[in-house]
């Protein structure tokens, strides 16, 4: 048995004949072609698109945003000078002698958060020795301590708690 061309047709109940709309009243389909009344959704392109609220504000922006974001990972540093701290020994508000950590820097007004620890920036000169212990430095401030005869240590990244383990912050 073979194939003709002429001989192809779909299955029964395949297709369906389309509505014919607008002609005449008698077809059920008369006048309004099964479109309602007026406005914009019996236009040829009235249709809104999904969430619009007809301009009021709509809900998914009535709703706080929710989800991931890099700021939530930052590092922010209690950031401080060289020629902040040298200031700060001439007024006679740091002991030269005594090690500069975040705390002493908290205990003298100078800021009143850790953050995520003290960082020591180059601006200005420093002269006295001074012994300081930081988060984080430029290379500047660490050539202009060393310079000076004094000694700045980095430490180690904070450890914290999430959750059930310790993990190291990155």
């Amino acid at each position: 048995m073979s194939i003709k061309l002429n001989q192809l047709a779909d299955n029964l109940g395949a297709t369906q004949n389309t509505k014919r709309l607008g002609r005449g009243i008698g077809s059920g389909k008369g006048k309004t072609s099964g479109r309602g009344v007026k406005g914009q959704k019996a236009r040829k392109s009235g249709t809104v698109r999904a969430g619009f609220e007809g301009g009021q504000n709509p809900l998914y922006r009535r709703l706080p945003m929710r989800g991931f974001n890099n700021a939530n990972f930052t590092t922010d540093y209690c950031e401080v000078n060289v020629g902040t701290l040298q200031k700060l020994v001439d007024a006679g508000k740091l002991d030269a002698k005594l090690p500069i950590t975040i705390e002493s820097i908290i205990g003298i007004g100078l800021t009143k958060k850790a953050k995520d620890g003290l960082k020591i920036l180059g601006m200005g000169d420093v002269s006295a020795k001074l012994i300081i212990a930081a988060a984080a430095a430029s290379q500047s401030a660490i050539d202009k301590v060393q310079k000076a005869g004094g000694k700045l240590e980095i430490l180690p990244k904070r450890e914290y708690e999430t959750g059930k383990k310790l993990v190291k912050k990155a």
